[in-house]
């Protein structure tokens, strides 16, 4: 089930069955190391849950349709995904990657696929100009996240998918902020869809897991085999709670989407406030195309800076909170609040910030679900308080 219904049944049903054996409406959890072999390689399609596992199985089936793709994979980690993808490189290959991504990308290919010999363009992916620059005999990979972590900046997916398709580069999404309630980047032509699903995905922050969703079945089944043979597999009671929030993810990024433009909209009207990353502001450089590339739904992730410039009035901000949470991550069904230079972006250099523009003064939101006038009060006393 994947295009037959429309996407709020689709996060509840799509690619799932009722177990076969008990009629159990939800997968079980299978505590399984290892599966029964009737007579020896002759088995009911598991051997062994590092190659695949009964609720892993059905998570990614619920992956596949969620995302409109040929092959789901569930990970340990988001880490875990993307260095999945980065095994199909080798020595001498070619990134063109946005140049505002997570730290922890940015660490993963600088500090140890660099270091053996993969090349980085780390760019301004709507200088279209600059990109095809970049583009070369060894270039093998586009990677974006879009919107990018955390200056909310948008790359245009359907333009780009058309420059790789001329060029045979793969290229891949981080779709992690605006999920596929959001946006879908395999309809509109990329060919990997990577999610950290210890965000929204999961979105009760009780879970490390990651995804990728690949349009092409063939290279669906290298990447699994890539997993398989190098193991970073997700256990299946992570699964089992992955699987758990996609039933809900419409309604949960529905709220998020509405409290989210209400927070950003107070950020951008308060006058402590300099800077509001939002692509559901019209004050945002890329607001038209995040109408219509994110079905004028705009996410629950808002960063902003001050007009004093000062890093202590962003750390006062955060130290004052009582409703939103002081915490790395983000995602989940309560608000939290970050500071990207000194947590989630620490590993990124500094004047490597300064260059894309993550300020000292900068904080990012993760807004909840939680009653709407509650976070604005709580953001109201700690700038003012």
């Amino acid at each position: 089930m994947k295009n037959q219904v429309k996407f709020n049944t689709q996060v509840i049903h799509g690619g799932q069955q009722h177990d076969p054996t008990t009629g159990a409406v939800m997968p079980p959890i299978y505590h399984t190391s290892t599966f029964a072999q009737s007579s020896p390689g002759v088995h009911t399609g598991y051997e062994y849950s590092r190659a695949d596992n009964p609720t892993r199985t059905a998570l990614e089936h619920a992956l596949e349709s969620i995302e409109n793709g040929a092959r789901g994979l569930a990970f340990s980690s988001g880490l875990a995904a993307i260095d999945c993808v980065m095994r199909l490189l080798k020595t001498g290959d070619e990134v063109i990657a946005m140049d505002d991504l997570y730290g922890g990308t940015y660490r993963l290919f600088t500090r140890f696929y660099q270091e053996i010999g993969i090349k980085f363009h780390f760019i301004d992916i709507n200088d279209t100009d600059l990109f095809l620059s970049k583009i070369n005999a060894n270039t093998r990979l586009v990677w974006i996240e879009t919107p990018t972590n955390p200056l909310m900046k948008l790359a245009n997916i359907e333009a780009i998918a058309k420059i790789t398709k001329q060029h045979n580069i793969l290229f891949a999404v981080d779709n992690t902020f605006a999920t596929p309630y959001i946006q879908k980047p395999l309809d509109l032509g990329a060919d990997i869809v990577m999610h950290s699903a210890t965000k929204y995905l999961g979105g009760h922050s009780d879970v490390i897991a990651g995804a990728l969703v690949i349009k092409d079945e063939e290279l669906g089944a290298k990447l699994h085999f890539t997993q398989f043979a190098t193991g970073a597999t997700l256990g299946p009671q992570e699964c089992f709670l992955v699987l758990r929030g996609i039933k809900t993810l419409h309604l949960r990024v529905q709220r998020h989407c509405e409290n989210g433009i209400k927070v950003a909209e107070f950020l951008e009207n308060h006058p402590l406030i300099d800077k509001v990353y939002y692509p559901g502001l019209p004050s945002h450089p890329q607001y038209e195309l995040a109408q219509k590339q994110m079905k004028d739904k705009f996410g629950g992730m808002v960063s902003f800076t001050f007009k004093s410039k000062a890093k202590e009035d962003a750390i006062k901000f955060l130290e004052k909170l009582q409703i939103f949470t002081l915490a790395e991550s983000l995602g989940g069904v309560e608000s939290l609040a970050n500071h990207p230079a000194l947590m989630t972006h620490a590993s990124i250099p500094a004047d490597k910030r300064a260059e894309i523009g993550i300020t000292d003064d900068m904080v990012r939101l993760s807004v909840g679900v939680e009653d709407i006038e509650d976070l604005l009060a709580d953001v109201q006393q700690s700038l003012e308080g």
